[in-house]
């Protein structure tokens, strides 16, 4: 009985040590996490350093952007009317050409044998044309004598015409002044019609192709002016729109377009890649902000708008007293960061028109946005935009 009665009070013992250690734990717990609590609620969020930029009107000179591919204003591949064997190549690769130029010269000794006789022959039938003219001015000849005679000189002046024209072909000329590609014939070699002996290429005046989206195609006028360059930031070469396709394909919904343009430099080559801007009627007034500024997330388009910090919140005295015995309060920010939604438009170059969402005289972040979130702090970099003094609060007038 007795050890009943003592194993009963060493359980009920254990279990009020049980209890305490349970309680102090869960005691130690929540002192813990108050403590955490009141440090970071009390630990001062870290100031951001950006770049800003006030926002101001300014001149939008809007455009259209496209890609387009170089084409020769004059090009083609030069090549032989009839065969024979090459006698002379009297070019070389890159000579500058002029029009009619002796670039070929096909074998034509057989022809040039046949032109004399043929030559005879129309100066024969012409004599004997005069005579029988003569012999019916004395009524001795007869109409049909007169006519056998004039068919006879028509068929040699044929003959004639012919040989002149197969020893013309047989003179392989430029078409025009230009620029002779690489020769693809050697001498001695025998050429069927249509063989092609070079590309002949004006590259004074160049021909760019290009399309754009057929909303633009009002935009678009004959001689209105263009820009081009090998990069998108650099365009160095100006033209004018030279032809507009009047059909818009109706599988891309393009429209065709050509410009041309001087290669001053000679340095554009056909079938190079090129941008192309069309310079669209200049606006006024227009808000625009660097496109480094606007952030692009799935819930929205935004900016970091720069307003001066609220004044901290009055605490009671005794908290104030305990705080300031902890440690010493830090000073409140200068700046804060404040997320804006905006609606977005037009892009010229890297800036980008804000169409709705910010207004004159407020301060945007253009860097450092991946570090800020609504009511961040923030310092503005002095050595960036803008310059010292006109740092001012969002919605500041300006002077």
């Amino acid at each position: 009985m007795l050890s009943k009665v003592l194993r009963i009070v060493i359980a009920f013992v254990l279990l009020i040590i049980v209890v305490v250690i349970c309680g102090a734990l869960i005691g130690l717990n929540m002192f813990s996490d108050k403590a955490m609590a009141q440090f970071f609620a009390n630990m001062p969020r870290p100031v951001v350093t950006v770049s800003a930029i006030e926002v101001k009107p300014t001149t939008w000179s809007p455009g259209i952007d496209a890609v387009g591919t170089v084409a020769a204003s004059q090009g083609v591949d030069v090549a032989v009317q009839t065969g024979g064997i090459v006698e002379k190549i009297l070019f070389k690769a890159n000579d500058k050409v002029e029009a009619g130029q002796l670039l070929v010269q096909i074998d034509d000794a057989v022809e040039r044998a046949n032109l004399g006789s043929a030559q005879t022959s129309v100066a024969v039938a012409q004599e004997a044309l005069a005579r029988a003219q003569q012999l019916l001015d004395r009524k001795v000849g007869t109409i049909a004598s007169l006519q056998d005679a004039q068919n006879n000189l028509d068929k040699a002046k044929g003959t004639l015409q012919q040989l002149e024209a197969t020893i013309d072909q047989k003179a392989v000329k430029a078409p025009f002044a230009g620029t002779i590609g690489i020769a693809r014939i050697d001498v001695g070699q025998y050429v069927q019609p249509a063989t092609v002996v070079a590309t002949l290429q004006n590259l004074d005046t160049m021909k760019v192709n290009f399309t754009v989206p057929e909303q633009q195609l009002g935009s678009l006028k004959i001689g209105q002016t263009v820009q081009f360059g090998m990069e998108a930031d650099n365009l160095p070469y100006k033209g004018a729109i030279t032809g507009i396709d009047p059909k818009i394909d109706p599988a891309s919904r393009l429209v065709s377009v050509q410009a041309e343009l001087t290669n001053s430099d000679g340095a554009l080559r056909p079938g190079m890649f090129i941008h192309v801007r069309i310079d669209l009627p200049v606006e006024s007034n227009v808000l625009a902000l660097p496109q480094t500024a606007v952030t692009i997330s799935l819930y929205g388009t935004y900016v970091y708008v720069i307003e001066k910090a609220p004044p901290p919140a009055a605490k009671p005295a005794d908290a104030a007293a305990g705080d300031a015995a902890a440690q010493p309060a830090p000073p409140p920010p200068e700046f804060v960061a404040k997320q804006v939604f905006v609606t977005t438009g037009r892009r010229s170059g890297d800036t980008i028109e804000i169409v709705k969402g910010v207004t004159p005289g407020e301060l945007i972040a253009t860097s450092g946005q991946n570090k800020l979130s609504p009511g961040s702090p923030v310092a503005i970099d002095k050595d960036g935009e803008p310059p010292e003094g006109a740092v001012k609060p969002a919605g500041a007038v300006q002077p």
